[in-house]
C-alpha cells in the first residue's frame, strides 16, 4: 500500500481530546487505503518542563543524560496515540525511535540523522500493521544512546522517514492552517499561500517563520519529499493547507512570495580593524567556533589601513561573540579599538523565487522604507531574498509597508 507520513505538533496532542482528534485524521487516511507513519511530538509544554528540570538539576548538565530525559515526552504521546487507535480497531505500534532504528551520529542535544532502515516497519506493515506511531525528535547514537535532534525536531524526523520510505506525502499538522505571506498578526491582510517552492519556504524558514524547522525543508528539498502544513483544528480536505513543494510544480506566483522577520537580532561592529589579508578569517574563525551564527556581514572602505567590520547575529549570542572576539584579541590575532552592540534591531525580508527574473524589487523595497521614515543599517541579499537590519521600533510598521507595496494580499 502506499505509504503517508503525518506529524503531529505538540499543540496538535496536547492533551487526550486533542490526540482522539488527531486520531480520527489518521483514521480517514487509513481508510483511503494508505499505511500510515505518524510522528508525534511531545505534548504542548512538555519538553519545556523536562528542560527545565534538568537545568534546575544542573545547569552544566550530561547532554547524554539531557536526551534521556527531554526525549521521554514523545514516549508518553506515541503510546497514547497508538492506544487510541487501537480503541478505534485499528492496528497500531508504538516506536521509539531505538526501535526503528533512526541512526544519528552522537552530537547529542544536536544530532544528525544518518540512516532510517525500512525493514523493522516494513514488516510490520506486511504482517498486517496499518499505523506506525513513531516519537519524533528522537534517535540513537552509534554508541547506543538516546540522542535527540534539536528543537523542532520532529519536522524533520517526519520528513526523513517521508524520505526513506517513499511517501507519497508528508503532512505537517499544527496550530496554523499553513503557510502565510506574513505574520497575521503582525499585518491583517496576510495571505494563506495554496502552493510554495522548496526554496522559498527554507529562506522564510531560516529568517524567521517559524512554521517548520529550517533542517526539514532542507532535507524536502534534498529529496523532493513533498510537504503539507495544515491545522489540526480544521476540518480535513483535499486542498487544505499549504503544499511546500518544487519550484516546477507551481505555475505562477507573484515576485514576492513572503515578508519574513526576525525581532531577535543584533549588528556589532568592529570600530577600526587593520584592513589586511586574512582578517576577516581571524575575525570570523573565532566566532564559528564559538558556535555564534553570523548573518549579514559589512566592511567598510578602507581608510589609512583601518577599516570597520559589521555583522548580525541573535541577541542571545552577544555575550558569546563579544567573549570570542576579546580573547582572539588578547592572543593578538586581530586588533581593533571599540567593539559596539546595537541589540535594538530587527531583521526584515523579502522571499521570491520571482526575483530571479525580475527587477526593481531592491528599489522597490528601499523606496517603501524611505518613504515610512526607517534607515536601513545592514543589508544583505541571495538571489531570491532581500534582508535588512531597522530600529526594533519600526520592525511591524516595515512588514506591513512592505506587504502591501508587494501587493502580497493578492493572489497572483
Amino acid at each position: 500500500m502506499p505509504v503517508l507520513v503525518m506529524k503531529f505538533g505538540g499543540t496538535s496532542v496536547a492533551n487526550i481530546d486533542r490526540i482522539r482528534r488527531a486520531a480520527k485524521r489518521v483514521g480517514v487516511e487509513v481508510a483511503k487505503g494508505y499505511d500510515v507513519i505518524v510522528i508525534v511530538s511531545a505534548m504542548a509544554g512538555k519538553t519545556n518542563e523536562l528542560v527545565g528540570w534538568v537545568n534546575d538539576i544542573s545547569p552544566l548538565h550530561d547532554a547524554r543524560e539531557y536526551d534521556a530525559v527531554v526525549s521521554s515526552g514523545e514516549n508518553v504521546t506515541a503510546g497514547l496515540m497508538a492506544l487510541v487507535l487501537q480503541d478505534m480497531e485499528i492496528p497500531a505500534r508504538s516506536w521509539q525511535g531505538w526501535q526503528v532504528p533512526l541512526r544519528t551520529n552522537s552530537a547529542h542535544s544536536a544530532a544528525r540523522i544518518e540512516d532510517i532502515p525500512t525493514d523493522n516497519i516494513s514488516a510490520k506493515f506486511a504482517e498486517g500493521m496499518r499505523v506506525a506511531v513513531v516519537a519524533g525528535f528522537q534517535g540513537v547514537s552509534p554508541e547506543g544512546r538516546i540522542t535527540t535532534l534539536g528543537r523542532g525536531g520532529s519536522d524533520t524526523t517526519a520528513v526523513a522517514f517521508a524520505a526513506a520510505f517513499g511517501a507519497e506525502r508528508c503532512d505537517i499538522y499544527t496550530d496554523v492552517d499553513g503557510v502565510y505571506t506574513t505574520d497575521p498578526r503582525i499585518s491583517a491582510k496576510a495571505r494563506k499561500l495554496d502552493r510554495i517552492a522548496f526554496e522559498e519556504m527554507l529562506e522564510l524558514a531560516s529568517l524567521g517563520a517559524k512554521v517548520l524547522q529550517t533542517r526539514s525543508v532542507e532535507l524536502a528539498m534534498r529529496y523532493n519529499v513533498r510537504l503539507r502544513v495544515l491545522s489540526s483544528f480544521e476540518e480535513p480536505s483535499d486542498e487544505a493547507g499549504t503544499l511546500v513543494c518544487a519550484e516546477e510544480e507551481i505555475m505562477e506566483s507573484n515576485v514576492v512570495s513572503g515578508i519574513a522577520y526576525s525581532r531577535e537580532e543584533a549588528k556589532m561592529t568592529l570600530v577600526s580593524v587593520a584592513d589586511r589579508p586574512g582578517i576577516a578569517a581571524a575575525i570570523f574563525g573565532p566566532l564559528a567556533e564559538a558556535g555564534v551564527n553570523v548573518d549579514m556581514i559589512i566592511q567598510n572602505i578602507a581608510e589609512a589601513g583601518r577599516t570597520d567590520m559589521t555583522f548580525s547575529c541573535p541577541t542571545d549570542q552577544v555575550k558569546r561573540a563579544e567573549k570570542a572576539l576579546s580573547e582572539a584579541k588578547a592572543a593578538g590575532h586581530i586588533n581593533y579599538r571599540d567593539l559596539i552592540a546595537d541589540t535594538d534591531v530587527a531583521k526584515v525580508s523579502a522571499v521570491g523565487i520571482g526575483m530571479r527574473s525580475q527587477s526593481g524589487v531592491a528599489a522597490k523595497m528601499f523606496k517603501t522604507l524611505s518613504d515610512e521614515g526607517i534607515n536601513i543599517k545592514v543589508i544583505a541579499t541571495s538571489e531570491i531574498k532581500i534582508s535588512v537590519l531597522i530600529d526594533r521600533k519600526y520592525m511591524e510598521l516595515a512588514v506591513q509597508a512592505l506587504h502591501d507595496a508587494f501587493g502580497l494580499d493578492k493572489a497572483a
